[in-house]
């Protein structure tokens, strides 16, 4: 960029800070969508005040080949507030960038393979955070954001604070965890985080890349082969609730879901219900009195 353009950048991006936080926007969301705008800016070395509908056009071309529908579409929804709120500016052609539409099951793990992957994490803090996720269907941030005083042994529960939506709530505690957190707090003594980080990073809680390459290295050593993540261990908890008998409305609850109908997915993962379908249809099948013609 020329130094002109550079002002005009910085400008327009300050600007735009502050329109997401007028708007309310969360920290993590204002990132997201400012982060939008930095990859744009960066890709055509200009203000993207400036850009042509075929620049644009070309710039999400050359996304498709590098990144997921699902980024394609958030970035396309991020800039078109940047369009709107900072530069006053509508994006009618923008209707032509559609995702296409798609209905994923993620990976789930049994609660063998749950115990396994728990077993053979040898580091105790990442052993331990591993059980506090799955045990009460934490996402990643909120289990990293734990702190000593959300933990209520009285009343063995944990309050999650400023959760997806700014949302608290409070999960059962388990008495295991319970014991799991207290052993692994022993050994550091963090006046506030259950999870701090190590070294300079003390006074923040531990990195999120370091737990995903410790859970992606366990996997291999087990042999799990499946696409599982850190955010899997929520969903294994919601799934093996259901299986476990625990009604929709209270899972709804528990994981913190704004729509029931977000919650109703893990019907479709549970393998009591695939067991029950697929012995429905068996009896349905054998049921059919069939004459087989002989050949």
């Amino acid at each position: 960029m020329t130094p002109n353009e550079l002002n005009r950048y910085h400008s327009l991006y300050e600007q735009h800070l502050t329109n997401l936080k007028l708007q309310g926007k969360r920290p993590a969301t204002i990132d997201a969508y400012s982060r939008a705008v930095r990859r744009i800016s960066r890709y055509f070395d200009c203000c993207p005040d400036s850009l042509t509908p075929d620049q644009l056009k070309q710039y999400f071309a050359s996304l498709i080949q590098t990144h997921s529908w699902s980024t394609i579409k958030l970035d396309r929804n991020r800039l078109q507030f940047f369009y709107r709120y900072t530069l006053n500016k509508q994006w009618q052609w923008l209707n032509i960038v559609k995702p296409p539409r798609t209905q994923t099951l993620p990976d789930v793990m049994t609660p063998s393979q749950v115990a396994t992957l728990i077993s053979h994490t040898h580091q105790l803090r990442y052993q331990v955070f591993f059980l506090t996720l799955y045990s009460m269907g934490l996402r990643l941030v909120e289990g990293l954001n734990l702190t000593v005083n959300d933990i209520d042994a009285q009343t063995m529960h944990v309050h999650i604070r400023n959760g997806k939506g700014g949302k608290d709530r409070l999960v059962p505690l388990p008495n295991r965890t319970l014991h799991a957190l207290r052993a692994y707090w022993q050994t550091h003594r963090h006046p506030s985080w259950l999870f701090p980080g190590k070294g300079s990073h003390l006074d923040n809680p531990m990195e999120r890349g370091g737990v995903q390459k410790a859970m992606k290295r366990v996997l291999k050593q087990c042999g799990i082969n499946k696409h599982i993540s850190p955010h899997s261990l929520r969903h294994c908890f919601a799934t093996h609730l259901l299986e476990q008998g625990v009604d929709l409305r209270s899972l709804q609850v528990l994981l913190g879901h704004a729509s029931l109908n977000t919650t109703a997915r893990y019907t479709r993962m549970t393998q009591q219900k695939h067991r029950d379908a697929a012995l429905a249809i068996n009896q349905m099948a054998d049921a059919l009195s069939i004459t087989w013609e002989v050949a």
